[in-house]
């Protein structure tokens, strides 16, 4: 049932210029959550954004696309969210062709209650339709794209773009966007104005330390074993690395789901001597990753053309040294702040640098305490819920006849 709010008024055309004060009833949709964490990263930036505007007094509801658990979470990482079962309704399409008929009758139900909804979106079935929802509610909406809607050839793509993503993009409030590459890409695939985007970093929050720092020199590589995120360049500069590192002094860790290159990296795996020592641990939760990687000593990710990745933000903000690519949308960041290492793309490159950095304790201290600082410093999730925030006012200000509801009762 759906009852006129009796809550405190809030009005998000008035109060001062940057709606300090302000309450606002926020939506947030992301695609799905799994037990290995295999859509982590909007999933992580959606969760740290709602917690921080949580604290600061919105009232914020999580919206996702649920698979794989015995039984469905009511929170992740201590964040709330509403979860609804998703279906392949196009096989053999990823991510890509699922779809919740639960969540289409809750959002067709809801939308009307928000001020704000926030989509955090991919060209799938569970986003675009959120968006699109949103935009026949007129309601007022930002898209985040998180580097993941680009110029593609593939079939599926035109159809949703012919059909769906041209018309919502074209048709938000703001989108969001993580670099200068993805602004123009952006720009390019759908015509938008620069009044359009605006800039917005991924934020991380300020960690107490919850993990035990193993007693061997850990390093590890913390993401999906898929070809583009090369774990078979992390093998290769463990075996060049390993002959004479005995299981008590160090140890090689890949930690991630199965993308395509398990097959592998499990056979690469079994041809290598004991030394070095390389384990193979598996996915992780999103309630876990943090505690494994302050675990670890250096965190290390091969791959190409990253746009903003949130494990390598997260591994800087417990204190690791990072070693990643020039193609890596961070690779600039961690250079100026000295907080880790950023070799070529080539293969081969990794383990000379990854060598030296575990023979030198004063520079892996060194690094992970500047890579601490600067993540602190620049990369806050409450600096970035901070901007959200005006983001958000202004669209507000900006969409008349907004009328408040509350949910009595959610069937």
């Amino acid at each position: 049932m759906v009852r006129e709010s009796t809550s405190r008024a809030r009005d998000p055309v008035s109060g001062d210029p940057e709606g300090n004060g302000t309450v606002l009833r926020i939506l947030h949709v992301v695609t799905l959550l799994t037990p290995d964490n295999a859509y982590g990263g909007p999933l992580r930036v959606a969760v740290n954004q709602v917690r921080e505007l949580r604290a600061q007094g919105h009232e914020v509801d999580l919206v996702a696309g649920v698979s794989g658990f015995h039984r469905i979470p009511e929170t992740v990482d201590g964040v709330e969210i509403r979860l609804f079962p998703v279906a392949n309704l196009v096989p053999g399409t990823g991510f890509a062709g699922l779809l919740s008929w639960r969540m289409l009758r809750y959002l067709v139900r809801n939308m009307r209650t928000y001020d704000v909804v926030h989509v955090h979106l991919a060209r799938d079935l569970v986003t675009l339709p959120a968006a699109a929802l949103a935009l026949l509610w007129r309601r007022a909406y930002v898209l985040q794209t998180h580097g993941m809607i680009d110029a593609s050839d593939r079939r599926l793509a035109k159809v949703l773009d012919f059909f769906i993503t041209r018309a919502v993009v074209g048709r938000a409030k703001a989108v969001l966007y993580l670099t200068e590459l993805e602004k123009d890409s952006l720009a390019s695939l759908f015509g938008l104005s620069s009044a359009m985007l605006t800039p917005l970093p991924n934020g991380v929050p300020l960690t107490q330390c919850r993990g035990t720092k193993s007693e061997v020199l850990d390093v590890l590589y913390l993401a999906r074993l898929q070809a583009r995120k090369r774990p078979m360049e992390f093998l290769k500069a463990a075996k060049e690395i390993g002959p004479g590192i005995s299981e008590t002094t160090a140890r090689f860790s890949l930690v991630g789901p199965d993308e395509g290159e398990g097959t592998s990296v499990k056979a690469f795996i079994a041809t290598l001597p004991d030394s070095p020592p390389v384990v193979l641990e598996g996915p992780l939760g999103p309630d876990e990753t943090l505690a494994r990687m302050e675990s670890a000593a250096i965190y290390v990710l091969p791959s190409v053309d990253e746009p903003f990745p949130m494990s390598v933000l997260e591994a800087m903000s417990v204190g690791l040294p990072v070693v990643i690519t020039k193609s890596n949308g961070l690779a600039p960041f961690v250079e100026r702040h000295a907080a880790g290492i950023v070799i070529d793309v080539n293969e081969g490159a990794l383990a000379a640098p990854l060598r030296m950095l575990m023979q030198d304790a004063e520079m892996r201290e060194r690094m992970g305490e500047n890579a601490r600082r600067a993540a602190s410093e620049h990369f806050s999730i409450a600096a970035v819920a901070k901007q959200l925030h005006l983001v958000y006012m202004n669209i507000a200000k900006s969409s008349s006849g907004t009328r408040r509801f509350m949910i009595g009762a959610e069937s």
